[in-house]
């Protein structure tokens, strides 16, 4: 009983923190421009941690480690396509995007594909909407039933009480401060983050005998101990679809990009690079051997395998530092789900609301539309989370691959093409995001193991590419007539 007391007094303590930081940032929301995208006035620290720990959610702590108790070694070639992925992002994307959104006025992703393509019908805009409120729907329902998972699993709460105190607890941040203090706060649990999925593992080594008794211990239960274990077909295959299934979401990710929108100056990406990269990389390597060491720990595997994280802590470690890692989990989770919210807010106000309805509104109008937003997608998830309709990871690799498959290609083509059009942008939304949505189905029923953006950002690029073609060749004949 005294050992829940100090973790629930912990977890107090840290929102706390996390409402103080929001409420400062409360008054300083005067329009939908500083809820949506904070002014354009973030530093390059700010710019480089919100985009990372924005990206790493529940996935850090529950998904991915699950991955790894499951598979070894060789399943951290997830965390190298990330790796890998997230470095061309910032270096191709980033500061491209910065400035082409500037000299559009842009504050959205969607707002940018149609300033950038000319379309004045707002179907492009439209069915950008649609697409990121059907993906990130299904992300905010991943970080609820997260939420469900923790109360149940440490407190012995009802599932569904823990899922609607998951979602009052992020409503209300995002709500009072927008953009902004999603940022700060992004900072300050970024840091967070980064100091616990290292003690937990560094900690445990040092106790365990160090990192060969584990490589003992996956080769005594035939589990791969290496990246490459061996040069067979089937083993390559896995390999390049795990790194090219999550590194290619990369492009696509619109909480991600909006973040690189934000940075001050352009000139300052470069630190934001170096800086998210190395922040990146550190965090997954703790998470990997977080999930090695569950291994060694649970050798009669686990009921359910996404809890391993909390498992080893409950096991071994103090009442306070499970308080803490309890802390870290909510924190990646609230940082993922408080950036999704916001994208589908800002798309709801500014795509929707405002195209559609009322193109004449107010800065003062579209902020409260915003804030109600928030209030609206945040009950959705909550609907899909109640049923727990699958596992964090399939749910996260579900919502990464259609996102990154919907706006990925375009978003490099619209930077780095000329010849596209608005059709070929309207065909790649869509070809890209039904195929991403379909594909698992596919892939059950004929068994071909292929990850569903690769298809999906695939036939996206040749429908962007052969639509944009088409229509070219018919307005030059219409033209020539």
């Amino acid at each position: 009983m005294e050992n829940g007391v100090i973790e629930l007094s912990t977890l107090c303590v840290y929102f706390a923190v996390l409402f103080f930081v929001a409420f400062l940032s409360y008054k300083k929301q005067q329009s939908g421009a500083d809820f949506i995208l904070g002014n354009r006035t973030s530093n390059f620290w700010l710019t480089a941690l919100s985009a990372q720990a924005s990206d790493m959610g529940s996935w850090l702590f529950l998904g991915y480690p699950a991955l790894i108790f499951g598979g070894g070694v060789l399943a951290a070639w997830a965390a190298i396509g990330l790796i890998i992925g997230m470095f061309f992002n910032w270096h191709f994307i980033a500061p491209r995007l910065r400035s082409m959104t500037e000299q559009y006025g842009s504050l959205t992703l969607n707002a940018f594909f149609e300033s950038r393509f000319d379309d004045r019908s707002g179907s492009l805009r439209l069915i950008s909407g649609l697409m990121s409120v059907l993906f990130f729907t299904a992300y905010i329902s991943s970080g609820l039933i997260t939420m469900g998972v923790l109360f149940e699993s440490l407190f012995g709460l009802n599932y569904h009480f823990g899922v609607a105190i998951g979602l009052i607890l992020v409503v209300a941040y995002v709500f009072m401060g927008g953009y902004r203090t999603v940022a700060w706060i992004d900072l300050f649990q970024g840091f967070f983050l980064l100091g616990v999925i290292i003690c937990i593992p560094v900690y445990l080594l040092q106790r365990m005998g160090g990192i060969h008794l584990i490589l003992e211990h996956l080769e005594a239960r035939n589990i791969a101990t290496s990246l490459l274990p061996d040069l067979q077909g089937v083993t390559l295959w896995k390999i390049c679809m795990t790194a090219a299934g999550w590194g290619l979401g990369y492009f696509g990710q619109p909480h991600i990009l909006t973040k690189f929108m934000g940075i001050r100056h352009t000139s300052e990406m470069w630190k934001a690079k170096y800086l998210g990269i190395s922040w990146l990389i550190v965090t997954l390597t703790g998470a990997t051997f977080a999930g090695l060491i569950g291994i060694v720990l649970f050798q009669e595997g686990l009921a359910d395998p996404q809890q391993v994280i909390l498992s080893i802590v409950q096991q071994t470690l103090s009442p306070v530092f499970i308080g803490l890692t309890m802390c870290a989990i909510l924190a990646a989770t609230t940082n993922v789900m408080a950036a999704h919210i916001l994208i589908v807010a800002s798309n709801l106000s500014e795509d929707f609301y405002k195209q559609l309805f009322r193109k004449n509104a107010t800065s003062r109008e579209l902020l409260w539309i915003s804030r109600i937003s928030v209030v609206l997608v945040a009950t959705l998830g909550l609907i899909i989370a109640y049923f727990k309709p699958s596992t964090i990871y399939q749910i996260v690799l579900y919502a990464w691959s259609g996102l990154g498959a919907s706006f990925g290609p375009l978003v490099l083509l619209s930077l780095y093409a000329k010849n596209i059009n608005k059709y070929g942008a309207f065909a790649g939304i869509f070809v890209g995001g039904i195929t991403t949505a379909v594909w698992p189905y596919l892939d059950q029923m004929y068994q071909w193991e292929v990850a569903p953006i690769i298809p999906g950002f695939l036939f996206g690029l040749i429908a962007i590419q052969g639509v944009s073609i088409l229509i070219r060749k018919r307005l030059k004949t219409a033209v020539e007539l």
